[in-house]
């Protein structure tokens, strides 16, 4: 699965890069140059983050589901019980 950026978010990240390196590093980059840069990042490492990200939320939701049995849980057959303890 390809990860993709509309427009705007592409113009804003190519312009975060551009950023970065003539804060951080001193140095000035273009358009061409940080779009490229953006397109490796997307291309090569992006798929890793996006593949814990969707771990950590199987994880997240399957401890909710799991805590839903819990939560949710109603033992049958509990009318006589409750009638005792009111007596």
């Amino acid at each position: 699965m390809a990860i993709t950026l509309d427009k705007p978010d592409r113009d804003e990240a190519i312009n975060s890069l551009q950023r970065y390196f003539r804060t951080e590093m001193d140095q000035e980059i273009g358009n061409l140059q940080a779009g490229a840069l953006l397109h490796y990042f997307l291309e090569d490492i992006a798929p890793l983050v996006y593949n814990i990200a969707i771990r950590q939320a199987q994880e997240t939701l399957q401890s909710r589901v799991t805590e839903l049995d819990i939560d949710c849980h109603e033992a049958p057959f509990s009318y006589w019980s409750k009638q005792n303890k009111r007596r």
